[in-house]
């Protein structure tokens, strides 16, 4: 009965233990192609935008404690399309992103804040043009759910907004009755769909 007692007490404790290796931060990748990085600033009397078909990343996440979350990414600035090859080239040029000699941006989040169950604030810091900043993204979690194939999926929505100027964006027109043809600020829009890293993957990165 005691050996009984002690294979019941064994068996528990594997399973408790199998629990806790499942629990806590784990690893997603972003799935490129169900997600998306947009981008929008005022140009004469309207809002004009673009987005980057180019990126990577990771987003390392506790559903049960989103205030461990890390996010990391990685996007190619030559990859923008506004959907207009002339006004393409001249963002990938030295006047704006200058994707000869910088042709990547950054983020590295440093904290993330939850405001609610599913929502919450996302700090950081964006590269670009060799200029590091700090930037804060509302974020909202959409969830979390298997796929299909055997996966593991979770969701995300992001936003905020920058001034170009504090990253050397200067680029500029003066109009003859006044005012300049674009914005200072940039709205950025991004949505997320990530896959759960298995763990043998996760120990090979």
């Amino acid at each position: 009965m005691r050996n009984v007692q002690r294979l019941s007490a064994g068996a528990l404790a594997l399973v408790l233990a199998g629990t806790a290796a499942l629990a806590g931060v784990e690893t997603y990748q972003i799935d490129t192609g169900h997600s998306s990085v947009e981008f929008k600033i005022r140009h004469l009397v309207a809002k004009t935008g673009g987005r980057f078909e180019k990126f990577t990343g990771t987003v390392e996440v506790d559903p049960d404690n989103l205030a461990a979350t890390k996010v990391t990414a990685v996007i190619e600035t030559g990859s923008l399309n506004t959907a207009q090859a002339d006004r393409d080239n001249h963002l990938r040029s030295a006047e704006f992103f200058n994707v000869q000699k910088f042709p990547e941006m950054k983020f590295e989040s440093t904290g993330y804040t939850p405001s609610g169950k599913e929502t919450g604030t996302l700090k950081g810091k964006l590269t670009l043009l060799g200029v590091t900043k700090p930037v804060e993204l509302v974020v909202e979690v959409l969830g979390f759910a298997p796929d299909p194939w055997g996966g593991y999926r979770g969701g995300f929505s992001a936003h905020t907004t920058i001034n170009r100027k504090e990253f050397g964006m200067v680029w500029n027109k003066t109009l003859d009755q006044g005012g300049f043809v674009l914005g200072d600020e940039v709205e950025i829009s991004i949505e997320l769909e990530t896959k759960r890293q298995k763990a043998a993957d996760a120990a090979q990165d």
